[in-house]
């Protein structure tokens, strides 16, 4: 008697796994990789704010910089090294969305210690509004909860640009 339970507590056991199996048919899978492609020691060291702006700047579409707003994050190792720009969005004359989601995906996905956050000001004016010092509380509350930094906020102009870090804002 006690045999036959067992066999059948087995085979109900082994029509749920099936069961499941078969439910699971279909399921989106998700890798997660990152490749530099060069290696780490190649890759741009950011020591301070300069290099910070310099690095945003050699990607920023200049046709843009005066015309519309955009933010990208730099995503950087433990050694402050860039894996990578993450372009997060492109707006309009005076503002654009930042969905702080997109920035920690970006971050998690290449394993990101630390980033810097930048934005321009198609007007010229590199002082920061209160939405911007808003936001980067935010961003900042939001990357501390998966141990990421945030270093600094880059706000470009032409030919300027506003650190807040440098500002004690950080």
């Amino acid at each position: 008697m006690q045999l036959s339970l067992l066999a059948e507590f087995d085979r109900a056991k082994g029509e749920q796994l099936n069961s499941l199996e078969e439910e699971l048919v279909g399921v989106p899978q998700i890798e997660l990789s990152y490749r530099v492609g060069k290696p780490i020691t190649g890759l741009r060291r950011i020591t301070c704010s300069e290099d910070c702006a310099a690095a945003f700047r050699e990607n920023w579409e200049t046709n843009k910089i005066e015309f519309v707003e955009q933010f990208k994050v730099l995503l950087l190792n433990r050694n402050n090294r860039v894996l990578g720009e993450y372009e997060v969005s492109t707006g309009g004359v005076s503002g654009t969305v930042v969905d702080i989601k997109l920035i920690l995906a970006a971050s998690l996905l290449c394993c990101a210690s630390a980033i810097i956050l930048g934005h321009n000001h198609p007007s010229g004016n590199t002082q920061p509004s209160a939405a911007d010092k808003a936001m980067t509380k935010r961003v900042r509350e939001a990357a501390a909860q998966m141990d990421i930094a945030v270093l600094d906020h880059i706000i470009l102009t032409v030919d300027s640009f506003y650190s807040f870090a440098d500002d004690g804002e950080l």
